[in-house]
């Protein structure tokens, strides 16, 4: 990736349930991913997203052009197909409220350390 970007991090915690965690790999694997999920990510503008885990915590990268605003993509993002289905059949792995959208789900990480 030649541009320059803003990269995002933020966390999120997953149900302590070894099934469950198992379950929401296979969700995320490119055999089961929902097509329509990745499609959207990218039609609002999102470069590159990548999700690492560790027990129960996820945390997500996502890169961004310069001029990409994270509340304007995550509202647009919300009205695209099939999102709202896709944030409810989540749910049941991740350890916050039902009906959180998928902003309030994962929080935001600020940086505190990088190499010059």
């Amino acid at each position: 990736m030649n541009t320059q970007t803003k990269r995002y991090v933020q966390t999120l915690d997953l149900k302590a349930d070894p099934d469950l965690i198992r379950e929401y790999r296979k969700w995320h694997s490119k055999e089961y991913h929902w097509k329509e999920i990745r499609d959207g990510i990218r039609a609002v503008g999102i470069l590159e997203m990548e999700i690492y885990i560790l027990g129960t915590r996820l945390v997500m990268i996502v890169d961004a052009p310069l001029d990409f605003d994270w509340q304007t993509a995550m509202n647009r993002l919300a009205t695209l197909p099939r999102q709202a289905e896709w944030e409810a059949f989540v749910a049941k792995f991740q350890g916050c409220d039902a009906q959180a959208t998928s902003d309030e789900k994962w929080q935001m990480m600020e940086r505190m350390f990088y190499l010059y």
